[in-house]
């Protein structure tokens, strides 16, 4: 969860000093009635974090394909927010993270591998590998 704490912290030093004109003229008024300018974990649509946001099954194929698709759905965002901003300061931590996503999803996706080789290629969508022993 180390990128939550480098893009709030990106996030503090863009809104710290704003001004209550320019919190209005940029459409952050409705976020600084409930929060100031203080960090609070939201989606840019609005849904704020939940720990529901974590997918787990105990299952090692279902929770690894989950794992991709957050390092995926990160990497995107991280590339949606580099069309956006052109400010080298946060520009160069958010290129930081992007790379880290991009190392993740090689490694889950290895992981992922592993766990399938190991199993009977027939049948490894039909049972779980952490419980259902042969």
């Amino acid at each position: 969860m180390a990128h939550m704490e480098i893009v709030s912290a990106i996030l503090y030093q863009l809104t710290r000093n704003l001004s209550i004109k320019e919190i209005k003229e940029s459409g952050f008024d409705t976020y600084f009635v409930d929060h100031t300018t203080g960090v609070y974990p939201i989606a840019a649509s609005g849904v704020p974090f939940s720990a529901s946001l974590f997918q787990s099954t105990g299952d090692a194929i279902a929770d690894l394909n989950e794992d991709l698709a957050a390092e995926q759905k990160a990497r995107v965002t991280y590339d949606n927010i580099l069309r956006l901003a052109d400010d080298p300061d946060v520009r160069d931590p958010i290129k930081f993270l992007r790379a880290r996503e991009i190392v993740h999803y090689q490694r889950f996706g290895e992981g992922l591998r592993m766990v399938q080789d190991m199993l009977d290629s027939k049948n490894f969508y039909a049972f779980n590998p952490s419980f259902d022993k042969k």
